[in-house]
Order: C-alpha cells, then sequence, then structure tokens
C-alpha cells in the first residue's frame, strides 16, 4: 500500500523542491517559460542558508516573486520528497511548444520518449540525456512533465534545462524526416546491435517505457531497430532510464 506522499508523486504539481531544481529553473535557456511566483524558506535554515537566501533575494528583485519564511511544518505538508533542504518554489506552468522542423537543429541529436510509467524514470532519463549532450526531448501529449517538481528533482534540474517540445505520434517522424534525421528505435526483433553500427548525426532516438514500449507508427517508420547487446545471457530487460542512459552516450560517443 502507497503512503501519502508515494500517491502524490502522481498528481499535477509546479511546486519545485530544493535548490537544485530552482536553481536550474533560474539558469534556464532553452524554450522553458515557467516562472517562479512565490519562494518558501524554512525559517529555521536563516543561518545555514545564508548563501541560498542571498542569492534568491537577488533573484527576486530581478524577476518579482515572493520570498516568505514558514515552519518546517508547513513546508513538510505539501512536499513529496525529503531532500528540499527547506526551500520550495511555487511556479507556473511550462508551455511545450508543438513540435516544427523550425525548433531543430539540422545536425542535432534528439530524443522520443514515449509511454515510460513513472515520473521518477521520467526524471533519471532526461538526467541521462541531458548528460549525453542531446539537444532536445519530444514528448507526446500526455507526458510526466505535469508533475514537474518530481520530474526536476528526479533529473538534478536537467528536466527545466533542456529543450522539450511535443507532438502526436504520426507527426513526429515527418518532422525529423523533413530534416533528414536518421530515426532510431529501441528494441529486439529485427535489430541490430547500437554497439556494431555508426550512427552519425543527424539522429532522431525512439525510447519506449517497460510496459508499453514503441507504438508500431514509429516503429514501422524507422530506420533501424536498435539494441544492447549484454554481457551475460540475461532474459530482463533493462528500465527506460537505463536504457537510455546506454544508447544515448555509444551514440554521443560515435560522433565526439
Amino acid at each position: 500500500m502507497m503512503t501519502k506522499k508515494e500517491t502524490e508523486k502522481f498528481l499535477p504539481s509546479n511546486l519545485l523542491e530544493g535548490m537544485t531544481s530552482i536553481s536550474a529553473l533560474l539558469n534556464s535557456d532553452c524554450n522553458n517559460d515557467r516562472k517562479i511566483e512565490r519562494v518558501w524558506i524554512d525559517i529555521a535554515k536563516k543561518s545555514t542558508k545564508a548563501g541560498e537566501i542571498r542569492f534568491l533575494t537577488a533573484k527576486s528583485k530581478e524577476l518579482g516573486f515572493v520570498i516568505e519564511f514558514v515552519d518546517a511544518a508547513r513546508i513538510d505538508e505539501i512536499t513529496v520528497g525529503n531532500t528540499h533542504g527547506g526551500i520550495l518554489a511555487f511556479c507556473t506552468d511550462r508551455t511545450l511548444p508543438v513540435l516544427h522542423p523550425s525548433h531543430l537543429k539540422p545536425n542535432g541529436f534528439y530524443v522520443f520518449l514515449e509511454g515510460i510509467e513513472d515520473p521518477y524514470n521520467f526524471g533519471y532519463t532526461v538526467r541521462s540525456l541531458y548528460a549525453a549532450g542531446v539537444d532536445g526531448i519530444v514528448l507526446p501529449a500526455r507526458n510526466w512533465m505535469s508533475a514537474a517538481g518530481v520530474v526536476a528533482r528526479a533529473s538534478a534540474g536537467a528536466s527545466e534545462l533542456i529543450p522539450m517540445f511535443t507532438a502526436n505520434v504520426e507527426d513526429v517522424i515527418p518532422v525529423f524526416r523533413s530534416l533528414s534525421y536518421t530515426v532510431l528505435c529501441a528494441g529486439i526483433r529485427d535489430s541490430v546491435s547500437v554497439f556494431d553500427e555508426c550512427f552519425r548525426y543527424p539522429v532522431l532516438l525512439v525510447i519506449g517505457g517497460e510496459k508499453r514500449g514503441i507504438s508500431r507508427k514509429i516503429l514501422e517508420q524507422a530506420d533501424k531497430i536498435v539494441r544492447i547487446d549484454y554481457g551475460r545471457e540475461f532474459r530482463g530487460s533493462l528500465s527506460a532510464a537505463s536504457a537510455a542512459t546506454v544508447m544515448a552516450f555509444e551514440i554521443f560517443r560515435q560522433n565526439k
């Protein structure tokens, strides 16, 4: 049976917990229109968080948000995690633009994430893709960015730093095809090892969730189905985050 905190991770929320997530938003220079409206700081941490408070105070004057000092109990009532350090930011929604060829780099590396079941797994995936130098992430209309606070924390702020777009499944491939992108789908049937072939940019990599995988509409249009070869006999599958990490870094390595 899930606790209240565990169930809340699935709920829509624009509450960023902790300075890692908040700083990522404040330093974002991608297509992120999310704004901070109010910051809560644990009143008992005024001395231990002096540096963070000075930074946030300066930003509040620049950007026009309010800072309030509150009791720790009020913070604990509304947070999902326990690593916020007593600092929270109440934010607006982030608008994800509908994918268009004008959004894409001519020689870039993008990933379409489809069907990931859990906001933490989604956040871990985004963290790895950002670290691997992916230029942007495409998402279906229904996605975990509604749970922005959990995703930002799981991704170590990367979800606020990387460009993101939405698209209907049937529209994704034509947009990338118009710019001569190679389309790779993670899978097993009729696949080649991602380690055995060289995939030069521009590349669109499609990663599906563990349960639902990649939709047939996408698979049928892929240039290649790519798999990860294991180091031993293993009938299981990697998590979406692990698979995305291995494939994205291998493609990055090939183009480095």
